[in-house]
């Protein structure tokens, strides 16, 4: 295997691992050392906080200093780039003051209701945030997740197209929350349009069953290549009112930490990289399961 297999989490910082003392050495910890304790015990991370609000420079900064100089960080990118919901408020000040008549005062807008300009200057105020970590080279890739709503049609290739140009400095890696990208029909052009563009298709181990399964199909598209563990709680998958660490709440067992072992070293003889994280998230569930494949992989 010539690749870098990276192992992490998707969050360092969600309350239920915080409140769990098998991990951190103390609950009173401060967002500093817990960042600085987490990256002694894993090379990457990826940032869950900046899909809710769009990060800051000044935080990347921070993030830099804050971390070995072989750190990774992965992104998860800002909602209203991924045609998600998104509260104005939660936008950044210049673009909500510049929000046609009526917009700022609604409970959600969308990347689509943007005029043009408004849109490119959002991408830019993402990419300009993220500037720290890239010119430090510890950005991995930025996560696109799209979500169940956007299927395999010519607008959809063509956002993702021109959302490729706004970002073209930063290695970008989709997710579907759509099973129809994946399925016979439009598995080959959508696996070839992600190679073109250079822009990684992101594996996926999640509950199977619904229409926002994807299933797990190993496939390289770019440098560096990404599997995501979500757990299998097919129960919580499309629950509503529950918070992300009820939704992923899933212990996994070595034997299916074991199906991904070939699958991973496959990927790691195609790609420069391989990132494997666990979005497992609840407790310190996690914590454990990337210590488990790290140990079954022989990395770390």
């Amino acid at each position: 295997m010539a690749a870098k297999i990276e192992i992490g989490t998707c969050s360092w910082t969600d309350p239920t691992l915080i409140d769990n003392t098998s991990f951190y050495p103390s609950t009173e910890m401060t967002a500093e050392e817990r960042l600085a304790f987490y990256a002694e015990q894993f090379p990457i991370v990826e940032v869950d906080s900046t899909y809710y609000a769009p990060p800051s420079e000044k935080v990347a900064g921070l993030w830099v200093e804050r971390t070995p100089d072989e750190f990774t960080f992965d992104i998860k990118a800002f909602r209203l780039l991924t045609q998600h919901p998104t509260p104005p408020k939660s936008l950044w000040k210049d673009i909500r003051g510049k929000l046609p008549d009526g917009m700022a005062e609604k409970n959600n807008v969308y990347m689509r209701d943007l005029p043009r300009d408004l849109q490119a200057e959002a991408a830019q105020a993402f990419r300009d945030a993220l500037m720290p970590l890239h010119s430090a080279g510890k950005l991995g890739v930025v996560l696109l997740q799209f979500p169940p709503y956007v299927y395999p049609n010519r607008g959809s290739f063509g956002y993702m197209k021109w959302l490729a140009a706004q970002l073209e400095d930063f290695q970008l890696a989709v997710e579907f929350r759509n099973g129809r990208w994946l399925d016979d029909e439009n598995m080959t052009d959508t696996l070839d349009f992600l190679e073109r563009h250079s822009m990684a298709y992101v594996c996926v181990d999640e509950p199977q069953g619904f229409n926002s399964s994807v299933p797990p199909v190993v496939a390289v598209t770019a440098p560096v290549a990404e599997v995501r563990f979500h757990g299998r709680n097919a129960e919580n998958w499309e629950k509503k009112g529950i918070s992300a660490a009820e939704r992923f709440r899933y212990d996994y067992p070595k034997e299916e930490l074991e199906e991904w072992v070939s699958r991973i070293e496959t990927m790691a003889d195609e790609a420069d990289r391989v990132h494997a994280l666990m979005n497992n998230c609840y407790s310190d569930y996690g914590i454990r399961s990337a210590k488990g494949l790290a140990d079954l992989l022989g990395v770390f």
